[in-house]
């Protein structure tokens, strides 16, 4: 492996992981959004996302020429693959942020109803699986990966809890309906941001072991 190579896959790796220092920030801002109905810290949120949209699309070109000028083979080909789909996750993450935000202006436009869904332990979990997938990235620890698969379930749980007390509420306020509906959709997007920290810990999976982990139950 020529010097020349080794400091390109060194330059995508410092850049893969730039990225996800940001996207977990924009991460932090959103749970923070929610859970004070901060509308100043959405709007910061919607007005930065072309930052995430910039780096991802250059990342992925740094790959493309890697790929098309080297040719790697073995570990070094499956880093490049792992990095492609770790970029493309951490751009999706960046969107739910986005798409939280983005709810979270609607809702504080509105007076809050009897009911609200605290999403404090949702945020929480779902910022603590991304930073652990970011950092079994980092330190190429599949054990660590592992652990955030097994984390999936339990946001996937309070997803549920919400739906059906949710529901309920729009039951009891049916004239309130709107509200409920963007505050569910809280849910979904904290609970997909979830799903893509589990992609990301099963490509740094791949990445250490060779094998692909997904699907596997």
């Amino acid at each position: 492996m020529t010097k020349h190579f080794r400091r390109e896959l060194d330059t995508i790796k410092q850049r893969i992981l730039t990225l996800g220092s940001l996207v977990e920030e924009r991460v932090q801002m959103a749970a923070r959004a929610v859970e004070n109905i901060d509308a100043g810290i959405a709007q910061r949120i919607i007005n930065t996302d072309y930052e995430i949209d910039e780096m991802e699309v250059e990342i992925e070109e740094e790959c493309l020429k890697v790929l098309a000028l080297h040719q790697p083979v073995a570990v070094d080909l499956r880093f490049i693959v792992a990095v492609i789909k770790i970029n493309s996750e951490l751009e999706r993450i960046g969107d739910e942020a986005v798409n939280i935000a983005q709810r979270v202006e609607i809702i504080g436009k509105r007076p809050k109803p009897p009911f609200m869904f605290d999403y404090a332990e949702m945020g929480q979990k779902t910022q603590r699986m991304l930073k652990m997938s970011l950092d079994s990235l980092v330190n190429l620890d599949a054990d660590l990966a592992y652990k955030v698969i097994t984390l999936d379930d339990e946001v996937d749980h309070i997803k549920k809890d919400a739906y059906d007390r949710i529901k309920q509420a729009i039951k009891d306020l049916p004239e309130r309906v709107g509200y409920y509906i963007n505050l569910l959709l809280i849910s979904r997007h904290l609970e997909r941001t979830a799903d893509h920290a589990t992609n990301i810990a099963e490509e740094v999976i791949y990445l250490v072991e060779g094998e692909i982990y997904r699907h596997v139950e």
